[in-house]
């Protein structure tokens, strides 16, 4: 998918405006794209809706911490 299709990129405004962040976009079909904000032009991650959500709940429940 083309990532002129997602629109608004959006970054967490706890960025603080740093470059070092991820941007997360919703396309028309409601895949969701994510980009790293430094290099926005070296691809996007693509999520269906079902991924995405699940990615967010283990954020949530903290599966990823170190």
């Amino acid at each position: 998918m083309n990532d002129r299709q997602f629109c608004p990129w959006r970054k967490s405004t706890r960025s603080g405006g740093a470059d070092n962040c991820v941007e997360v976009a919703t396309a028309t079909d409601l895949q969701v794209g994510v980009r790293d904000s430094k290099n926005p032009d070296d691809g996007v991650l693509v999520f269906g809706p079902d991924g995405w959500f699940e990615f967010i709940e283990g954020v949530r429940n903290g599966e990823f911490d170190a």
